[in-house]
């Protein structure tokens, strides 16, 4: 599995020295989020559009 980016938030671009991050993969991918905007991802995952592949075709749960 292929790391995509620095280990740091998708959207705030902290990192571990900063605040905890939360692993996660998608489409055969890592990404890390930190726990401040996980509901960015849940919620209005389009926000994440450019940051994330297909993130503006994703629904809110």
């Amino acid at each position: 599995m292929e790391e995509h980016n620095k280990k740091a938030c998708l959207f705030c671009n902290r990192d571990a020295q900063q605040v905890p991050l939360v692993q996660l993969e998608y489409k055969g991918q890592n990404y890390y989020i930190c726990p401040q905007h996980i509901p960015v991802l849940i919620h209005d995952p389009s926000q994440l559009e450019g940051l994330l592949p297909g993130a503006e075709n994703m629904q809110a749960g």
